[in-house]
């Protein structure tokens, strides 16, 4: 691939994040605005110089100028427009949660390896340099046995919600809550660091009148140990993410979706470690994207595959035991 020519789906602020962070890497360029309305794609191709916009799906995913499709579309949306993409023979960037069912991942992936296309889950994490050094150090804290994740973010739409508004991140209709936001980063670094858990429950604190939850703890259960998650749109707290083991522990700063420094101690000595300079995540993830999508790493793409599946298959064993039901969810 010799450019990344995107067209965008979805005009909230992690549009935003991503596409100004466009502006900044080479090797990819804005080429497409999709938004139901042509007044709200003007808005956001305006003010990325973009020329282009749509209002009609299929007619964007025509464009010949546009070779990937980024999804940042209410949550419920993103297995039906990622099909739609990839069929169309885009590679595809979707937004965290990737989808809502686990047979709806598992056919995405699927279209996509035997289309020779490209998809992949945009959550910033594991595209950060302190991850790699996560994982590098990880074997220093020895056998795990607990780990414990807290990430809250006081929303203001949660304002509007308790006004009487139902913005989509709180709509169950539209795929939305806590879990699926906010606890969603805890969930996707256990996952991407032990695998799937053998069990998966979680217990969330619920606005009444819409049944939507807004803060929660998911216990992850793995053979050894246990990982306890802890995710709020409704309250103010410190981020962070600690992993303890028999010889050691991992402390990470600013938590799941930041790991903006990782702090290793052991009975030998304890030291911060960082490979971060840049503060703003959402570089990191649109320049590794780049990189891999130019230099055509297909395999790279692919094994993160299974985080994904594994990652869906937690979400969903969560929402079953908090008895959260979305359209289309088996009975």
């Amino acid at each position: 691939m010799k450019e990344v020519c995107l067209g965008t789906i979805g005009s909230g602020p992690i549009v935003h994040h991503i596409l100004d962070n466009v502006k900044r890497v080479d090797g990819i360029s804005l080429k497409a605005v999709y938004s139901r309305t042509v007044e709200r794609a003007r808005q956001l191709a305006d003010q990325y110089d973009c020329t282009t916009v749509y209002t009609d799906l299929d007619r964007m995913l025509e464009d010949e100028t546009v070779n990937t499709v980024y999804i940042a579309s209410p949550n419920i949306l993103h297995y039906e427009q990622a099909k739609k993409a990839l069929l169309a023979g885009k590679h595809v960037w979707c937004e965290k949660p990737f989808t809502t069912r686990l047979d709806q991942a598992e056919e995405l992936v699927r279209i996509a390896e035997e289309n020779g296309l490209y998809l992949v889950e945009t959550a910033p994490t594991t595209f950060l340099p302190n991850y790699k050094l996560l994982k590098m150090y990880l074997p220093k804290v020895g056998r795990v046995r607990l780990v414990m994740g807290s990430y809250s973010q006081y929303s203001s739409r949660y304002d509007n919600l308790k006004n009487g508004e139902l913005p989509n991140i709180f709509n169950p209709e539209m795929g939305g809550g806590c879990l699926m936001d906010i606890n969603f980063y805890n969930v996707l670094l256990c996952n991407a660091l032990f695998g799937k858990p053998e069990k998966a429950t979680y217990t969330a604190n619920f606005f009444a009148p819409v049944g939507c939850d807004t803060s929660g703890i998911a216990v992850l259960s793995y053979p050894d140990f246990t990982a306890m998650c802890a995710g709020a749109k409704d309250t103010w707290g410190e981020n962070l993410f600690q992993i303890q083991g028999e010889e050691g522990y991992i402390k990470i700063v600013d938590g799941s979706n930041g790991l903006s420094e990782i702090t290793v101690g052991t009975s030998e000595e304890t030291r911060a470690y960082s490979h971060q300079p840049e503060t703003d995540r959402w570089y990191y993830e649109v320049e590794e994207l780049t990189r891999l999508f130019l230099n055509d790493e297909k395999d790279a793409i692919d094994a993160r595959h299974e985080i994904i599946r594994n990652t869906v298959a937690t979400m969903c064993e969560l929402r079953a035991d908090a008895g959260i039901r979305f359209p289309g969810d088996p009975e």
